[in-house]
């Protein structure tokens, strides 16, 4: 049993569980998202993960009145974002990872409520509507995007805001057999079922049979797959000196995302839409 306590020391507590400080935040809150990657953030990943952030804050005209649900919301930077800058006074979250949940309570000076569960858990946790934006940064794609819209439209006031990011197909999705069962394993082992993937007039048409109008999709493949990629093998390896699981996550993270860019069979979006 030793043995085996041992063994799991070495490996992340949850399928989810990225180690922010090899990605280089080392705050007691740190981001752990894949970034929106510019000039203005050059290497440095707490201002991309910031980015990220900000870049879907816009979509959805995110100001001080709204009433707002962060899911999977992480270590908490994001939360702490939102109360910073945008001068949130209501504002929840909801977090799969309990260790994460703990520590944001312990670190975050902030009466905001906190839930340990899983997003596609949102009715028995909110069972009338109350929110007016939902963000959901660099998760959604986790889940089937019924499953998702499916929990998300029922806790959204009327004409409340929907901000998120997903994987779709481009144009142009691979055909051939061994290329289908190649990006299977790849999207496997990124927690992501090939089977949920769809294109673009797909992910619209779905959106709207949950109701939801001004749909906007915008593709950051270049800003997040590509930059993260580029910020792990360019400036991040060359700092890391430690080579266990954690690094190797974020290393293989890397070269998916190189991957994905460099095929561009599936592209990375942002998606904001409002519920009519």
């Amino acid at each position: 049993m030793k043995w085996q306590q041992a063994i799991r020391q070495h490996f992340p507590k949850h399928k989810y569980a990225i180690q922010a400080a090899y990605l280089g935040d080392t705050s007691a809150l740190p981001w752990s998202n894949l970034g929106y990657w510019s000039d203005a953030v050059g290497s440095d990943y707490p201002a991309a993960c910031q980015n990220l952030a900000a870049h879907l804050a816009a979509a959805v005209h995110l100001n001080s009145k709204d009433v707002v649900l962060d899911l999977g919301c992480g270590q908490g930077a994001s939360l702490k974002y939102w109360l910073e800058h945008y001068q949130i006074q209501r504002l929840e979250a909801v977090e799969l990872q309990d260790h994460h949940v703990q520590s944001i309570r312990q670190h975050l000076n902030s009466n905001i409520k906190i839930h340990a569960a899983s997003f596609l858990n949102l009715k028995a946790l909110f069972p009338q509507p109350r929110f007016d934006v939902v963000f959901c940064i660099d998760a959604a794609y986790h889940s089937h995007l019924n499953s998702f819209l499916s929990q998300v439209s029922a806790v959204l006031n009327s004409n409340g805001r929907l901000g998120f990011h997903y994987l779709i197909w481009a144009e142009q999705a691979p055909t051939h057999a061994f290329k289908q069962l190649q990006y299977r394993a790849l999207l496997k082992s990124a927690a992501v079922n090939f089977k949920d993937l769809m294109s673009e007039s797909q992910l619209r048409a779905v959106l709207e049979q949950f109701e939801f109008k001004q749909i906007q999709v915008e593709d950051l493949s270049a800003q997040v797959l590509a930059g993260f990629a580029d910020y792990v093998n360019q400036h991040l390896k060359h700092r890391v000196q430690t080579r266990d699981t954690d690094w190797f996550k974020i290393a293989m993270t890397a070269r998916l995302c190189a991957k994905l860019y460099a095929d561009g069979w599936i592209k990375y979006v942002q998606v904001s839409a409002e519920k009519a």
